[in-house]
């Protein structure tokens, strides 16, 4: 699946859309042909490079002489029903005024259908929102996706006067959006960026797993210490067997000088039975130079209540460092193999098509062991030869594949 991700560094507004489109391949020659398919007053688009800040980018300019400033939500209809464009570019393009329109009216508290565009009324606007529109459909994506948004500050000139930053439309269209704070004056989000964004991405925040392509980059107006830029990246969707698992997790560490070491199998016992993901120690050496072990626990956030139990009931800490972390692994799956000890279990993971480990289950194999009489790692081995021979025939083995534990 063809994917858009949207990385909002420096916000979003209509025309930073269409030059990033553009950047991306779109034609503006065939962008502006799609778009003279509405019934609209005479106009001209330029699209040139440009740099920001070191980084190259396309910057967009639109020249009218139309003054309209100002249109009802029924007349950016009359311009967009009956034209001549594709009939999905014209319904996502209505269902991004038709979000924008609702915001309004809970700004002003009244209805979509006695809203009056100002800003939004313009042409630039109406060739920003179903330009982007256009331009998704000409690069064949078939999803969105957004970073979480940068929130400025200050305040902005429009029709009713002098508003805060974000514009209250703005602010109305971000509900439930993430967002984080800058230190930036100016608008960063615009209505007509914002508009496009929460009506057309799946998901803000980190980028699904995707193997990028092709990057845009459109140009804002302003200038800002850093680069005022949007990047679009255009991506693939990865496959089953090429997918990271990304987990957000929690460590759980404390240092234990003061305790009999004897008592550190039953403390990762019940670690281990109340939910920890992984338990480690680690020698270190605390002040005064006393030998310590470094108690460490991997687990997923919901369990960490019931581990700090264990942790003040089973050892002499009285208090523990919590901090969050990522971790990342590799698809896995678990084959059947037979050997001539019997059944034993094989964790499989493969990336990119190839299979990266294989590692027998150790219980298995210390059980067949036990059964067989033989040496533990003559069990191991023989796992390890028939799983590499089971599942050769379906996909490729690297090379340099390790036969190691997995967790």
């Amino acid at each position: 699946m063809r994917v858009a991700y949207f990385d909002c560094f420096s916000g979003i507004s209509g025309d930073m859309t269409l030059g990033a489109l553009i950047d991306l391949g779109v034609s503006a020659e065939e962008l502006v042909a799609e778009l003279n398919k509405m019934p609209l007053p005479a106009w001209t688009l330029e699209a040139q490079r440009v740099t920001r800040r070191g980084i190259c980018a396309t910057d967009v300019r639109l020249t009218t002489a139309d003054t309209t400033r100002e249109r009802s939500l029924r007349e950016i209809y009359d311009l967009v029903e009956p034209s001549g464009l594709d009939d999905d570019v014209k319904q996502t393009a209505l269902r991004i005024f038709d979000r924008i329109a609702e915001a309004e009216a809970r700004v002003h508290g009244t209805t979509p259908d006695r809203i009056h565009f100002h800003e939004l009324g313009g042409l630039d606007s109406v060739i920003d929102i179903v330009g982007a529109v256009i331009g998704l459909k000409r690069l064949g994506v078939e999803e969105v996706h957004a970073s979480a948004l940068p929130m400025s500050r200050g305040f902005v000139q429009s029709a009713h006067g002098v508003m805060p930053v974000p514009a209250p439309a703005t602010a109305e269209l971000l509900k439930g959006v993430p967002v984080y704070p800058t230190d930036i004056e100016g608008e960063l989000v615009t209505p007509t960026g914002a508009g496009i964004l929460v009506t057309l991405a799946k998901s803000f925040g980190q980028p699904p797993p995707l193997k990028f392509n092709r990057i845009g980059y459109g140009s804002g107006k302003k200038e800002f210490r850093h680069p005022n830029l949007l990047r679009v990246m255009l991506a693939e969707t990865v496959t089953n067997d090429e997918r990271l698992t990304w987990e957000n997790l929690t460590l759980l560490e404390t240092n234990v000088d003061d305790m009999n070491p004897e008592f550190f199998e039953h403390v990762m016992e019940r670690a281990f039975a109340t939910g920890a993901l992984d338990v480690f120690l680690t020698p270190i050496q605390m002040k005064k130079n006393r030998p310590a072990v470094l108690l460490s626990v991997l687990t997923l956030p919901q369990d960490v209540p019931a581990l700090l139990n264990v942790l003040w009931q089973e050892t002499t800490t009285i208090g523990v460092r919590v901090s969050e972390v990522k971790r990342v692994s590799l698809p896995r799956e678990v084959v059947t193999v037979t050997t001539p000890f019997g059944a034993v279990h094989v964790k499989v993971a493969r990336c990119g098509g190839q299979i990266q480990n294989i590692a027998p289950e150790y219980e298995d194999c210390k059980r067949a062991a036990a059964r067989g009489g033989v040496p533990l790692s003559e069990v191991y081995w023989a796992a390890l030869n028939a799983a590499k021979q089971q599942v050769k025939g379906s996909t490729s083995i690297d090379p340099l594949v390790q036969a190691s534990p997995m967790h």
